[in-house]
């Protein structure tokens, strides 16, 4: 296809500008004719004029053209459309066809319809107005769509006809370019010379490479040496001395746009630009550059500390285990002395005597200083082991203390003090600490401290400082100026006027008595409900002796006629290269449209390329091996691919197509309406010099990662995160259900113990999800009632403690503006929750938010013992991530399945280009096994939907994953395939 002049939108898009619908209820709602209308239309004599009048009609009010231009563009009236207004006039479509023969006719009746609606037909005069409209709507994106919407939003507001859709183009893209310059020019306007001087000296040479490039370059692995040189960018960065307020000069989405360019271009390619938007680019570029090396000092510096201290711990745990021989033996000894007592004690002798002659006095005086060393270990506070590693401490520690300016609250100023006075010995080189010395770290350290002399011990006084000021960065009680991740509690939450209309959406009472009312009558109806059932034995699967729940566990069995016919669709799928099977989703979905250039935002001209880099991402083979098995694409297109179209923005919006078309597909709600998902991580060992990844002792020895990835009823893998192998994944939960972007729908949702804590269950009920974790711990949890304990007498033993209603009155509002906030996109929801988990005392708002998820677990154990249905849903959801987590073991195969990459940017690329290639697979197996099921249906053979639910469209031994890529054969080939058929069911 010949690429356009000014070329802007997609085909489609040019055709969705002018789209006029072809469902019933959207006629219905655009194209109805009042009285006033009819009594225009019925002016006309002939049928045929009648008829065309009131298509003219219809036409200029939605979307706003001719009928003439209408048949111009599309060469014929839609039918659908023409059909409904002739149902209107009591008339038959046919009557148009002489109608729409006479131009001039057709000419002067849309003039006077226009003259009488208070329209009027563009003309010249009009364009600068259209790229001015462009130029606003730009001002705030690059998209082509939403800028040409903005220009027919300006032109039916001025009460103006659409011109051709190749003029709506043209301005769309003469605007867009002004908005570029306007805002480059809002950035770089009060840049003094010298200013302007170090941005151009940013691409002298240093070293073999740029300073640019240099600054790009942020070491990951935590390293003392590796902070130091982070803060040192930091410094050269500061040098230059942007001022934080340009960022708001501009709008915030084309701020970002200026950044992601900054980020993913090379130095090479940003000097080519014009000096206006190099210099833009690079203003915006170290205004971020600045926020992510702070952040990546902290981080880097949060690790450095944290493994001090883990160090410490296991340094303590192999002291204490390599004593289990001689605890053994002296719990022998205090045995042996305590029967000798006792039978001292029976017979009347000399307690001593007998103890001499059964233990013997001197073993007892020789045990003496083992027992004081063991005891001595197992009491060891690890921050005392922890200052054997002070030397890596003050590699890093005075640096970054240097750098960075800290702020707290009055509640943190003891905090302050100490850091404020740490600096000055830092400063001045002097060791003594005065007696006064700020000790804001908690009691049993302060103990510790404090020296038999009574002076402070520096090495323990700096080492108990610096891993409290990490606990206080972590909760946000003290935060960093410029910075993302380490900011002011509070400034993550929207004010409570912002809040509140997004909490009145979700149905949430403004007080916490109304809430705790609702909630206190359906909890102590239900829990009275139970107690009756289970006096009866009446539930099924669930049994109460002495004291504590037995609950059946769920098995989900497939009958033999639903795994034979699962058997037969699986033999008749075609065989297929992965590649052959990439082409053919991306020709029937349009998935690759999500992928724009990051400079200019047109569509990758090269999908071989586009999709191979893709594949490099999901199969871990990384571009230069994908060149190198490739045929059709070189590295150098692989790289140049990369650098352009792949972003993280990029492959969300992708995976969002796919799985929206995959829930359109009707065979897709076999298994579900998309209404229904499960997230489950997914442990991938890194390589050995790989930074980030963290030991799990459920996994072995290696350090690595988890993909947390959700997955829909329908099989589709709908969101994906990279996290540590350690950290906890419950917090991740929310983050899939809330920033997914596709068109499903989620109400319930199911994960394994890992996933549940009391605060999910707060924030999923707020946010109107029903929270249905599998808990591994069940019968050991406790109900938590409103009222006193005493209200349920023949289940007291499975009640714990009484909610704390006072809490949750008194933080309401706090927690209202937190699922406020979670809702609207403001903050991401693992970022609060592990935030509120950082507190080294328990905050209110943390106490209130656990409190309420107490009340919805309590209620959802409920509705688990009493419903075996919500049981075997949870255990079926869960089984489709099993499914998932074997693909993906078969598709990320290279390397040896290790993670290589050390940022965290690259590792989710490789998580979502993953993601993304299940998705397509998911998508084109159920393509082929819907044409299964048909043709089984058609040869009379029985195919119930009830042991199709059975099935899955996660299988892929058909699929071939390995050998050479054949890329220009593929795209050859692609389009739809035959079904896998025996001989005489072809001939058949």
């Amino acid at each position: 296809m010949t690429k356009r002049k000014h070329q802007l939108l997609t085909e489609s898009e040019r055709d969705q500008i002018l789209a006029i619908p072809t469902d019933r209820d959207h006629l219905a709602r655009l194209y109805t004719f009042e009285p006033s209308d009819i009594e225009i239309i019925g002016a006309r004599r002939e049928r045929r004029n009648q008829l065309g009048v009131a298509l003219q009609l219809a036409l200029l009010r939605h979307p706003g053209i001719t009928l003439a231009q209408l048949i111009q563009d599309r060469g014929a009236i839609p039918h659908d459309l023409a059909a409904f207004v002739a149902e209107q006039l009591g008339q038959h479509v046919t009557e148009l066809a002489n109608y729409a023969a006479r131009d001039q006719t057709m000419t002067d009746h849309a003039r006077e319809l226009a003259a009488r609606l208070g329209l009027r037909g563009p003309t010249r005069a009009d364009i600068p107005f259209m790229v001015e409209a462009a130029a606003r709507t730009a001002w705030a994106t690059d998209k082509g769509m939403t800028i040409a919407m903005g220009v027919v939003t300006a032109l039916r507001e001025a009460r103006i006809l659409l011109p051709s859709i190749s003029t709506i183009e043209r301005a769309s893209s003469a605007g867009r370019a002004r908005a570029r310059k306007q805002a480059a020019h809002a950035l770089i306007a009060d840049l003094s010379a010298e200013q302007v001087q170090a941005l151009d000296q940013l691409f002298d040479a240093a070293g073999g490479m740029s300073h640019l490039a240099l600054l790009k370059t942020i070491p990951v692995a935590a390293k003392p040496d590796h902070v130091r040189q982070i803060l040192d960018r930091l410094r050269q960065v500061r040098k230059i001395d942007i001022s934080p307020d340009v960022a708001g000069r501009i709008h915030a989405d084309r701020f970002r746009q200026y950044v992601r360019e900054g980020r993913a271009s090379p130095a090479y390619m940003i000097e080519r630009y014009i000096p206006s938007r190099r210099r833009a680019t690079l203003v915006a570029f170290l205004l971020d550059l600045e926020e992510r090396l702070t952040d990546s000092a902290l981080e880097m510096a949060d690790k450095l500390i944290g493994g001090i201290f883990t160090r410490a711990k296991n340094a303590q745990a192999r002291s204490y285990a390599a004593t289990s021989k001689n605890v053994a033996r002296l719990m022998l000894i205090f045995r042996r002395t305590i029967d000798a007592l006792t039978d001292a004690v029976d017979t009347g002798e000399d307690p001593m005597e007998v103890l001499d002659a059964s233990v013997g006095w001197h073993t007892l005086l020789k045990a003496r200083p083992e027992v004081a060393t063991i005891a001595e270990t197992a009491n060891l506070d690890p921050l005392r082991v922890a200052a054997d590693r002070y030397a890596t401490l003050r590699k890093f520690a005075p640096d970054l203390l240097e750098a960075l300016q800290f702020r707290a609250g009055k509640g943190s100023a003891k905090t302050i003090a100490a850091i404020e006075m740490l600096r000055d010995l830092n400063r001045s080189g002097k060791r003594d600490l005065p007696a006064d010395a700020p000790m804001p770290f908690r009691k049993e350290w302060q103990k510790i401290v404090m020296g038999d002399d009574g002076k402070i011990n520096r090495r323990l006084w700096e080492i108990a400082t610096i891993a409290h000021l990490r606990n206080k960065l972590r909760s946000g009680d003290v935060w960093v100026e410029r910075s993302t991740g380490y900011r002011q509690f509070d400034s993550y939450l929207l004010s409570e006027p912002k809040a509140k209309p997004i909490v009145s959406a979700l149905g949430l009472p403004p007080t916490a008595g109304e809430w705790l009312e609702q909630r206190g009558r359906e909890l102590d109806w239900r829990l009275k409900k139970f107690a009756r059932s289970l006096k009866r034995d009446a539930l099924e699967g669930v049994q109460y002796r002495d004291g504590r729940l037995q609950i059946s566990p769920v098995r989900t069995i497939a009958t033999p006629d639903a795994e034979a016919l699962a058997d037969r669709l699986d033999a008749m799928m075609p065989r297929i290269r992965i590649t052959e099977l990439l082409h053919e989703v991306a020709q029937e979905t349009g998935f690759l449209s999500a992928f724009t250039n990051l400079r200019t935002g047109e569509l990758c001209p090269n999908e071989n390329a586009l999709l191979a880099t893709i594949l490099a991402d999901a199969t871990n083979l990384g571009l230069s091996r994908m060149a190198a098995a490739s045929q059709g694409v070189t590295r150098d297109q692989l790289l140049w691919t990369h650098d352009a179209y792949i972003r993280d923005e990029s492959y969300r919006a992708a995976l969002a197509v796919l799985i929206n078309a995959h829930h359109r597909l009707p065979f897709s709600r076999v298994w579900g309406d998309g209404t229904t998902s499960s997230s489950d991580g997914q442990f991938f060992r890194s390589a050995k010099r790989a930074s980030g990844g963290d030991i799990n002792a459920r996994y072995g020895v290696d350090h690595g990662f988890s993909f947390y990835t959700h997955v829909s009823d329908q099989r589709g893998p709908y969101h994906v995160n990279v996290i540590s192998a350690a950290t906890h994944e419950a917090p991740y939960v929310l983050d899939g259900l809330i920033s997914h972007g596709t068109d499903l729908r989620i109400v319930e949702h199911y994960t394994d113990t890992g996933g549940a804590t009391d605060h999910v269950f707060a924030l999923c009920a707020m946010l109107g999800f029903r929270f249905c974790p599998r808990l591994r711990d069940f019968p050991d949890r406790r109900l938590a009632p409103i009222a006193p304990v005493s209200a349920y007498p023949s289940i007291a033993p499975l009640l714990g403690k009484r909610i704390r209603t006072d809490i949750i009155n008194e933080q309401w509002d706090d927690v209202l503006r937190l699922v406020g906030s979670i809702k609207a996109g403001h903050v991401a929801p693992s970022v609060m929750l592990r935030k509120l988990a950082a507190y080294e005392r328990q905050n209110q708002l943390d106490v209130a938010l656990q409190e309420i998820g107490k009340i919805e677990r309590t209620l959802f154990m409920l509705d688990w013992l009493e419903n075996p249905d919500l049981r075997r849903r949870c255990h079926a959801g869960l089984n489709n991530s099993e499914q998932r987590h074997a693909l993906t073991q078969a598709i990320y195969t290279f390397r040896q399945g290790r993670i290589i990459d050390r940022s965290h940017e690259a590792q989710q690329y490789r998580a979502s280009g993953l993601n993304l290639v299940i998705a397509a697979i998911v998508y084109w197996n159920t393509i082929y096994m819907a044409d299964g099921a048909q043709h089984l249906r058609s040869a009379a053979a029985p195919v119930p939907d009830d042991l199709l639910v059975h099935t899955s469209p996660v299988g892929w031994e058909h699929i071939a994953f390995s050998g050479d890529f054949l890329w220009d054969r593929a795209a050859a080939s692609a389009g739809r395939k035959a079904l896998n058929l025996p001989p005489d069911s072809r001939a058949a």
